[in-house]
């Protein structure tokens, strides 16, 4: 893939810019998770608020001190593909115990397993396999999941931090059963891994070819374009198709369990339990005694998550849903019936895993053999002979097409109307995409491979919320920032002499901006993204 020389500086800058910003896909997970819910799992849990670096945040694990080990393990159970393996929860364990311990009650840390399995019919169910700290009980049984003979069965794993490293159990080849794929040698991929998932993708779509499994049409949106999906450059940021939308319950104790009814009883007893042998402990009425049986959601932030409970319900659209065995058959969405979804919905342009993705980099560098490896744990075809995967071609249609982040400003109104995944970040989900695009124009190193200013200025309030922001044509000298104490405009290339003569799009300061806020371009630090 052409593209210019980064020194070890700029690489280096670059790594640190992608490692924040997949963490920060966490913010997702914390306020979409209880949307999802209402929506799927017909329950609403309460949630532990995100908020910025620096502010406190409620979770069940007691604050540590610094910040969380960004570098797990997850043991891989025995025979992960069939219905025993999938109901043996996975283990999550401390790359380096060194770096400090990894909990999976912990938001910062935990990891999500959701599986698909296909029947020969074209059957589709989803089944949640459960994480637990190593050497720990789940608080409830998991459920043990039908599987037919004959079915093929993917796995896909999500991640809240860094870097989540497989690993097969003692005197156990749970990977090599699995077929699962972690990256390539040397190098992972960071929050994403799959186990069988080119098996799965290649059953799925000869039955669709034969019409045992049906995809269902996408539909329109509100904006009168079609219904967006996983490869709608309007959705992907700078690592798209990663995470799953799994949900699970946590208690007070960090003890988890898969998201159903039994769970939520199982967990209810446990905590009366709990009381009844502690002497010392006092209830404040009836009303407390309940609320303390409420488990919290965990979840995984997701672009899945993101677009399935976020876009979709704000452009009046419906994602592709499957019955979960793990949630009392209740309808939901899930990564590979997203990718499905794509795969057979998405029209021109389709955005395809490219090699300027962080998560296919190796140290620092483009990777083909990586990104065909990404791309095929999520249902697309390698790198082809037209240039698919070259990362300046990437960056000119997601930030200079009105299919890609334009589709958002064009849609402004309709966004400004949702609710934002990050209240902390966003009053509303135009905001929200729009900080998120923000700091994609960076991590993927597009003011580098276009050489170009970053098109997007945001609008912050004095602490840092982000509430409103300008798309200026690629090429074009964006709005300057007005410096203020607290902030300074960050640094970009010179703008090329070329660029769109399509005007800036929405510049209308939105209802909810606080008079006090100026137009600038915050510190990343201050961003969450999807």
């Amino acid at each position: 893939m052409p593209r210019k020389k980064l020194t070890q500086g700029s690489r280096t800058l670059r790594r640190e810019h992608a490692r924040r910003w997949k963490r920060s896909k966490l913010s997702v997970a914390l306020v979409g998770g209880p949307v999802i819910l209402a929506v799927v799992a017909g329950s609403v849990f309460a949630a532990g608020s995100h908020h910025r670096r620096g502010t406190p945040r409620a979770s069940a694990q007691p604050t540590l001190v610094g910040e969380p080990n960004a570098n797990c393990t997850l043991v891989v159970p025995p025979q992960p593909l069939t219905a025993k393996g999938l109901a043996t929860p996975y283990e999550l364990v401390a790359t380096d115990p060194t770096q400090g311990p990894c909990h999976e009650a912990n938001p910062d840390q935990a990891a999500f397993v959701e599986a698909a399995i296909l029947t020969q019919d074209g059957k589709l169910t989803i089944y949640n396999p459960l994480v637990v700290d190593k050497g720990a009980r789940p608080a409830a049984r998991p459920v043990l999941p039908s599987v037919p003979a004959g079915s093929t069965v993917g796995i896909w794993f999500g991640f809240n931090n860094a870097n989540l490293t497989l690993r097969a159990g003692d005197r156990s080849d749970s990977l090599g059963q699995g077929k699962c794929v972690n990256g390539v040698p040397g190098s992972i991929f960071g929050q994403f891994a799959y186990c069988n998932a080119p098996a799965f993708f290649k059953a799925a779509n000869e039955q669709t070819a034969n019409k045992k499994l049906t995809i269902p049409a996408l539909g329109t949106a509100k904006d009168g374009l079609p219904c967006p999906t996983t490869r709608d450059f309007s959705v992907v940021d700078q690592d798209g198709s990663d995470n799953v939308v799994t949900h699970y319950l946590v208690d007070a104790r960090g003890r988890i369990a898969q998201n159903n009814a039994a769970s939520r009883k199982a967990m209810a007893k446990a905590k009366r339990l709990d009381n009844h042998g502690d002497r010392h402990h006092r209830h404040d009425g009836r009303d407390r005694s309940a609320k303390v049986n409420v488990p919290t959601d965990l979840a995984n932030g997701s672009d899945n998550l993101l677009l399935t409970a976020f876009m979709d319900p704000a452009l009046g659209c419906k994602p592709f849903t499957a019955p979960n065995q793990s949630s009392d058959n209740q309808a939901t969405s899930a990564l590979a019936l997203d990718e499905l979804s794509a795969a057979a919905n998405q029209q021109e342009p389709i955005a395809l895993i490219p090699q300027n993705d962080p998560m296919t980099l190796v140290d620092g560098r483009a990777s083909a053999e990586k990104t065909n490896a990404y791309r095929a744990g999520v249902n697309m075809a390698p790198i082809g002979a037209d240039g698919d995967g070259d990362g300046a071609a990437y960056c000119r249609t997601l930030f200079d097409d009105p299919a890609g982040i334009r589709r958002v400003f064009t849609a402004k109104a309709i966004f400004e109307q949702a609710p934002s995944p990050d209240p902390g970040t966003a009053p509303n989900l135009f905001a929200f995409l729009a900080a998120r695009a923000e700091g994609t124009f960076t991590d993927l190193g597009c003011d580098t491979l276009l050489n170009v200013s970053n098109p997007v200025t945001l609008t912050t309030s004095g602490d840092g919320l982000v509430t409103d922001a300008v798309l200026t044509p690629l090429g074009q000298t964006p709005q300057p920032a007005e410096p203020t104490e607290s902030t300074s405009p960050s640094a970009s290339p010179n703008p090329s002499a070329g660029g769109s003569d399509t005007p800036a799009a929405s510049a209308t300061p939105s209802a909810q901006t606080p008079a006090s806020s100026t137009t600038m371009k915050p510190s990343r630090k201050n961003h969450h993204g999807g």
